[in-house]
């Protein structure tokens, strides 16, 4: 894949978490959630100081062609049944972290407001 290409699809999955965002708080203007440039440092996803206050969280965005964990996540949807999906990673030294499918995820910060 060229890195225009690569670059694309990270911009994609940025844009469409903004928008994500964007839609779950109406009372926020386009600008209090940027999507950065790619190759840029810090947050994949700006905040403003009034989108922060809904949307406590700092987002990186990673749109690979393959990543390890999804492998798992299929394994807890085949075992979930009725009750959504939950991953639990950890590696050594380090925290343990939780993935759960984002749509899910906004409809938690959904339940929160």
């Amino acid at each position: 894949m060229k890195a225009s290409s690569a670059k694309a699809k990270g911009r994609r999955l940025q844009q469409a978490v903004r928008d994500a965002i964007l839609t779950q708080y109406p009372t926020l203007e386009p600008d209090d959630v940027r999507s950065t440039s790619m190759g840029a440092g810090g947050e994949d996803v700006l905040l403003s100081p009034a989108a922060r206050k809904l949307f406590p969280y700092s987002v990186e965005c990673k749109n690979l062609a393959k990543i390890v964990v999804y492998n798992y996540y299929t394994q807890a949807e085949t075992n979930s049944g009725k009750y959504e999906p939950l991953v639990v990673i950890k590696q050594n030294r380090s925290k343990p972290l939780a993935v759960i499918d984002f749509d899910h995820f906004m409809e938690l910060i959904r339940r929160k407001k």
